[in-house]
């Protein structure tokens, strides 16, 4: 066997060099040439009957890679006119996320979508925007801080039990926020995320494991935050009796590593699809089963359980110092992408800025630095692809919000609610975000409230402005 002859039979690139590989394999168990081709021509025809194993299989699975490749290059013509899909609080969402969405929905992959009523412009997909696609993952589908999510504990003390000078102290000393800052090496704390074989599996994760170990435990800037507060319970619910508890609440992501992997795989995808229409080359898609693909999403969901375990640590720090063990714990992340059974199929439900919300599921809706945040439980609305709003959302961009709020107005409205701050910038400041009671009134077929929380002493990382 020769090159010119596996050439003949329409083999290209690195294919090539994989059946000569498996034709002299052949040729060595006593097989004559055109056997040998028939051989080939057979993993030509079906290659995905050779990908369990034998001396085809790489090549099988070249073969199975580059027509995904070529099926997305086709396959990136867009629809006409968008597919349908329901909003929620449309009063409340900007014409630019409406944009956007539609944009989504014109995408040859997406099958079904949802806008919930916190939306407003982001990159790709819209923040609030949930969008099902068929074997694909749009790496800004999920958004740049992969994985970012919520925590709540619950912990065995009244609301007074902590007061506002100790809750300081404990947030200043056992919280660290800002890009690129972590823990001192001696007060860094280990997480079994950490000893993950997923690290070592591919270039990328391998680059980054540093900088995630340095950064565990921590949280980024924006609107991250941890907080003390009050949780009211009015009737006996997640395991608890009736009545006040103190309680920590933190809003936190993937930091740096997080943002690198979704940076990387974009510019991946949209390599792969040169001749996507401009106005959707933020949502780029990687078709799964490809060696990109299945890349993507095995970084992806390391960001969303290392996201988790800076929460975790968080939590404990808190505790540990409280010396108490919380009562109760819920999370949920609002940044990710899910295989989900959407009507008949099996789909990748994206979730950028938008809790899972299946009946039953317990999640977190955020307010402001002043507003209350709570709890609520999914109904698993299917028009909804089973989700939630993921906070407030902003009415206002960070530029404009700088540039147009007095920084007194921001500090009459936390008195006024007796929230202290640690950090914050105006950029972030409650003015910057829709009312969270307009929110939540607009997505009662969504989720139902359990308990309210309610600020008291926030810590953020500093902003443009300091509040």
């Amino acid at each position: 066997m020769n090159g010119k002859l596996v050439t003949k039979l329409g083999f290209e690139k690195k294919a090539v060099a994989l059946a000569l590989a498996a034709a002299t394999q052949r040729e060595r168990a006593g097989l004559g040439r055109e056997e040998i081709l028939n051989e080939l021509r057979a993993v030509q025809d079906n290659p995905g009957a050779f990908l369990p194993g034998g001396v085809y299989a790489d090549l099988a699975a070249e073969l199975t890679a580059q027509r995904a490749k070529a099926d997305a290059r086709r396959g990136a013509e867009l629809r006409p006119t968008p597919l349908p899909y329901r909003v929620w609080g449309e009063d409340l969402i900007e014409p630019g996320a409406r944009q956007q969405m539609d944009v989504a929905m014109v995408l040859p992959i997406s099958r079904a979508g949802a806008l919930m009523p916190d939306a407003h412009v982001g990159y790709g997909l819209p923040i609030g925007g949930v969008l099902a696609a068929e074997d694909a993952v749009i790496p800004y589908g999920v958004g740049v801080d992969i994985g970012c999510s919520m925590r709540l504990s619950v912990l065995p003390l009244k609301p007074d039990a902590l007061g506002t000078d100790e809750a300081r102290r404990l947030l200043l000393k056992h919280t660290r926020f800002g890009a690129g800052v972590g823990f001192e090496k001696r007060d860094r704390e280990d997480h079994e995320v950490l000893h993950e074989q997923t690290w070592r599996e591919q270039p990328l994760l391998r680059h980054l494991f540093d900088k995630a170990a340095e950064q565990i435990g921590t949280s980024g800037s924006g609107n991250h935050f941890v907080e003390f507060g009050t949780l009211t319970l009015a009737q006996p619910d997640l395991g608890l009796e009736a009545g006040e508890y103190l309680a920590i609440l933190s809003h936190s992501g993937s930091r740096g590593f997080g943002a690198q992997v979704a940076n990387h795989y974009t510019k991946v995808a949209q390599a792969l699809h040169p001749n996507l229409d401009a106005a959707a080359r933020k949502l780029a898609w990687l078709p799964l089963g490809t060696e990109d693909g299945e890349g993507y999403w095995q970084a992806m969901n390391l960001a969303g359980r290392y996201a988790l375990a800076n929460h975790e640590l968080i939590h404990r720090r808190l505790a540990r110092a409280l010396n108490v063990d919380p009562l109760t714990t819920v999370s949920n992340s609002h940044n990710l992408a899910w295989r989900q059974r959407v009507g008949e199929h099996d789909l990748i439900v994206h979730r950028k800025g938008a809790t899972p919300a299946e009946r039953g599921q317990l999640g977190l809706i955020p307010g402001s630095m002043a507003d209350p945040g709570f709890v609520v439980r999914g109904l698993g609305n299917p028009d909804a692809l089973a989700s939630a709003s993921h906070g407030a959302g902003r009415q206002m961009g960070r530029k404009a919000a700088a540039n147009t709020l007095a920084k007194k107005d921001v500090q009459t409205y936390l008195r006024e609610r007796g929230v202290t701050l640690i950090g914050g910038g105006i950029d972030e400041a409650p003015q910057a975000y829709k009312r969270i009671e307009h929110v939540l009134a607009r997505q009662r077929d969504l989720v139902d409230v359990v308990a309210q929380f309610t600020p008291r002493v926030v810590r953020m990382d500093t902003g443009s402005e300091d509040v």
